[in-house]
């Protein structure tokens, strides 16, 4: 198992001025999930993050003005049972001993300091096509947009099947809501 974040120099020289501090965190992170389904291994994957007791609402991967991407082994967002998960995720299985799956998230943010951006979430057998996958999208979706961006970028994992079906997830949190939010008497 192997995890990866790629931070272009320059990215990490200003990473702290990219986003206000007062908008929305997005909390990055991955894991890999082994079960005797490939449905449970990604729900085992859900588990580790702490995110297995909600409802995952899958996001089209633009990042709103404000925001910045912090990476945590953990998401930390108040969650309730059953509450709504807003994210982009990116999930791959191996079945097969001796198979590989990997899974990746990458980013770029405006290059205005506004912390408005673009996800992308690529699934591959390996963590070198999901790289590749990840540059060419990002590269494609900027151009088509105009513009100036920061570098990508990126977070992956890459898993081997030992015998159970293996899960590789990556996942961004943006917000989470309670079906009955509290009634204040």
């Amino acid at each position: 198992m192997t995890m990866t974040t790629h931070w272009p120099t320059q990215l990490r020289r200003r990473r702290s001025a990219l986003g206000a501090t007062n908008g929305l965190t997005i909390e990055l992170g991955s894991a890999i999930g082994v079960a005797r389904t490939s449905l449970a291994a990604f729900d085992d994957a859900l588990c580790q993050l702490g995110v297995g007791d909600v409802n995952l609402i899958r996001l089209s991967s633009v990042i709103p003005p404000s925001s910045r991407v912090a990476l945590s082994d953990r998401v930390r967002k108040p969650l309730g049972w059953g509450d709504r998960l807003y994210c982009v995720f990116a999930e791959q299985h191996a079945t097969k001993v001796g198979e590989t799956a990997a899974a990746g998230i990458g980013w770029v943010l405006r290059d205005d300091g506004s912390g408005a951006g673009l996800f992308v979430e690529h699934e591959a057998p390996t963590e070198t096509e999901v790289v590749d996958l990840i540059e060419r999208s990002l590269a494609d979706m900027t151009r088509s947009r105009g513009g100036r961006y920061t570098p990508v970028t990126m977070h992956t994992t890459e898993a081997t099947c030992t015998g159970d079906p293996t899960c590789a997830l990556v996942l961004a949190a943006y917000k989470s809501d309670s079906w009955f939010p509290e009634v204040m008497f």
